[in-house]
């Protein structure tokens, strides 16, 4: 079929040429001078006729597509033309021109011709090629604008697609310059296979780690990560075949190669964010020689504190009734059980946070005491914050340590601090 095609192209070149030459030759010029003059003419032709078709394609018929798109409900084909896929096709139309009337135009000089056709054509596969790439890209775009796109990104693929785009783009090229087929050069390719893998190392590593990051849920655009290894802490702003961006809370830009996020750790805050509040963990180490039993002008003191009131006489019941069932000689102190200072300030503690307007009471909230350490008896609160916002989340920890700080007194406890107690060593 396609040489008949090619066959009855070369009938139609020829009519028209005997046609042309008989018309020059009417002129009465010579066969020289003719010959040339003829190609100047028709080659003026033709690029007008091609220059006419490219503006009424351009100008009137792309216009009038992109309108009715425009008015069309659905808003997935406007991305066609925000993409400019049908201006970049346009550019098809006047080589198209060139490639029907480069016969005609070069017929005397067939080896003129063949450069020129060979340009023509090179010419059609960079307008298909680089309209392939913006026909992916929309495609990219409508994927995007659903809410799902956020779980399944796809531009690594999109990326891939429009490479191969590209690598098949520049063998069509080379065939046509070289006039090799096809064939041959993908055979040729098997060859250099390593060098091709070792070229492209990054991109088939960041392919498989963006089918990773997509297919696991591990990470996306929008998403609050931390990457120590790579000094990143802040938003993923865009993750394509290659790379990652985070713009980190210092406004500054951390790339990272897509593959690193898959074969390095990294933390994902998603989760807190999801989950409607954003923990709060920190320690106050007490001084231990400040800790001690309550005595009664003690608890009497503490029985005015508003969150112990209820507590303390609840367990000062608690604890006579075991006494006297145990007999306990009271007028020791080790003996028996009885309150104690930092017991009633951890208490406190928990009830000042329970009742605190800032704190997930839904969420994990422990008040407890860690291994006493040279440096005193650490008690940490592990709570939630209901408030996500860097800004007043630092401020709600801020809040709640300096509340700390000014009520242990009250308790006649001490922080521990080096020098301790507040005094030098000595030398």
């Amino acid at each position: 079929m396609e040489a008949t095609e090619t066959q009855g192209t070369i009938e139609f070149d020829n009519i028209i040429n005997s046609w042309i030459d008989k018309y020059f030759t009417s002129l009465g010029l010579s066969d020289t001078s003719g010959l040339l003059l003829k190609v100047i003419v028709l080659a003026v032709i033709v690029l007008l006729i091609s220059y006419l078709v490219n503006k009424l394609t351009k100008y009137y018929i792309i216009k009038a597509i992109e309108r009715i798109i425009r008015k069309t409900k659905s808003k997935n084909d406007d991305f066609f033309v925000d993409r400019q896929v049908f201006q970049r096709l346009s550019h098809l139309a006047p080589a198209f021109v060139l490639y029907v009337f480069n016969g005609i135009v070069f017929n005397d000089f067939p080896q003129i011709g063949e450069l020129v056709h060979k340009g023509i054509m090179i010419y059609l596969v960079v307008v298909f090629v680089w309209s392939l790439t913006a026909f992916f890209s929309a495609i990219m775009d409508i994927y995007e604008s659903h809410d799902y796109a956020q779980e399944r990104p796809i531009k690594g693929y999109i990326q891939v697609a429009q490479i191969i785009g590209y690598f098949i783009g520049v063998l069509v090229v080379v065939s046509i310059v070289f006039n090799v087929k096809l064939g041959a050069l993908f055979t040729g390719l098997g060859a250099i296979a390593a060098v091709l893998l070792l070229i492209f190392k990054d991109t088939i590593l960041g392919l498989v780690a963006s089918v990773q990051l997509s297919a696991y849920k591990m990470v996306r655009v929008g998403d609050w990560v931390s990457m120590p290894s790579h000094n990143a802490d802040g938003t993923v702003l865009d993750i394509s075949l290659n790379t990652v961006k985070i713009q980190n809370w210092d406004k500054t830009i951390t790339t990272i190669p897509t593959y690193e996020m898959v074969s390095h750790p990294f933390m994902n805050w998603k989760g807190m964010e999801d989950s409607g509040g954003r923990r709060i963990k920190r320690a106050v180490n007490i001084d231990m020689s400040s800790v001690k039993f309550c005595s009664k002008e003690m608890l009497d003191r503490f029985k005015k504190i508003h969150f112990l009131k209820e507590y303390i006489e609840l367990k000062q019941e608690e604890i006579e009734n075991y006494n006297k069932e145990n007999k306990i000689d009271e007028s020791v102190l080790v003996n028996g059980r009885r309150l104690t200072n930092i017991g009633l300030f951890r208490k406190y503690l928990e009830s000042y946070l329970h009742n605190h307007p800032k704190i997930h009471n839904e969420m994990t909230f422990l008040v407890r005491h860690l291994q006493p350490t040279e440096k005193g008896l650490p008690i940490e609160f592990y709570v939630f914050s209901n408030d996500q916002a860097w800004a007043n989340y630092e401020s709600i920890q801020a809040d709640i340590m300096d509340h700390i700080l000014a009520v242990l007194p009250e308790f006649e406890l001490k922080v521990y601090q080096f020098p301790s107690s507040g005094t030098l060593p000595m030398s």
